[in-house]
């Protein structure tokens, strides 16, 4: 299989633990990053046609991936 970028791992490489045992700890983190790789495999699926979709859906998935990052970015910096 491919590589997908933008993986959380590749994102915050420095906070892999600590996502790790935030994943464990807080539902809300763990909903975020299961949320956050759904979309991140979305994206990559369209940008790579594997899946196409209108340019307009993609930028809305790219939307949201930024959103939650910001979020999980927030917990993790906190």
């Amino acid at each position: 299989m491919s590589h997908t970028p933008h993986e959380l791992s590749e994102e915050f490489p420095d906070k892999v633990e600590k996502m790790h045992e935030l994943k464990g700890s807080n539902a809300h983190f763990a909903k975020l990053a299961d949320e956050y790789h759904e979309v991140n495999r979305a994206v990559h699926r369209a940008e790579t046609n594997v899946e196409p979709m209108e340019d307009l859906a993609e930028g809305e998935l790219r939307k949201k991936r930024a959103m939650l990052k910001d979020q999980i970015w927030a917990i993790l910096s906190a």
